[in-house]
């Protein structure tokens, strides 16, 4: 029987190509999205992955998806935690606002997205929990003082959940990306591109496919003992 998928911000960017990726390699993939109804068609058309609208940063609202989920599909048995957002400005004109937008989605949202699947894995002794996490999560970046701290917990989450989950089969890893080649890198001026380019060795941005295949090996069997990992993807761009 194939295993049963869920991934967070699934039907665009990098989560678009996990939600295919992982589909490829044989499981039932449920990708959740936010709120561009249009884009989450038009992925599910293309794809046949259908979709689960919510807002991971809502606790009641995921529990209820993951159920709905569980209730189309199966047990999940691998979640992908890559929903996330950005609000950026330099501390000093940073809001409460944007902080907490950012916190909510980013940080607490995987708490929302893998609570609700953590007894069910336990119960069946096997799980992965996947954190999509961020270069600038391990080194910090201007301008993203939210973005940054939410993305240095993501990686205190697995490797936390790694020692609580391990005796029950459960591995939970982080993968952070460097600059991937998405709708929302490749929208900022051609100058500040080449900059960020600049300074990646590889001398280009990375490919969503190519984060994909970091989560569809971690989701394998061939992973069962790497577990409280984090990956870099990001061209030699930064060493943690």
């Amino acid at each position: 029987m194939s295993r049963v998928a869920l991934v967070t911000g699934g039907s665009r960017g990098i989560g678009a190509a996990i939600s295919v990726a992982l589909k490829s390699a044989g499981y039932k993939v449920a990708a959740n999205y936010a709120g561009n109804d249009e884009a989450a068609a038009a992925f599910t058309k293309e794809t046949g992955i259908k979709t689960y609208k919510w807002n991971v940063a809502d606790y009641d609202a995921s529990k209820a998806g993951v159920a709905q989920v569980e209730a189309d599909l199966g047990p999940i048995e691998v979640v992908v935690a890559n929903a996330g957002i950005t609000r950026d400005a330099p501390f000093h004109k940073m809001t409460p606002e944007q902080w907490h937008q950012v916190i909510d989605t980013n940080l607490t949202g995987v708490f929302n997205t893998v609570h609700p699947v953590w007894p069910g894995m336990r119960e069946r002794k096997f799980g992965r929990v996947i954190v999509i996490s961020s270069v600038n999560g391990q080194k910090g970046q201007f301008g993203q003082v939210n973005y940054a701290a939410t993305k240095a917990g993501d990686i205190g989450i697995v490797r936390s959940l790694a020692q609580e989950g391990a005796r029950a089969g459960i591995t939970a890893n982080a993968i952070c990306p460097g600059y991937i080649a998405t709708e929302m890198v490749m929208a900022v001026p051609e100058k500040v591109r080449e900059a960020i380019i600049a300074q990646i060795p590889a001398g280009r941005l990375g490919e969503p496919a190519e984060i994909a295949r970091c989560v569809a090996f971690l989701a394998s069997d061939d992973a069962q003992f790497i577990n409280g990992s984090t990956i870099s993807a990001n061209g030699a761009q930064f060493f943690a």
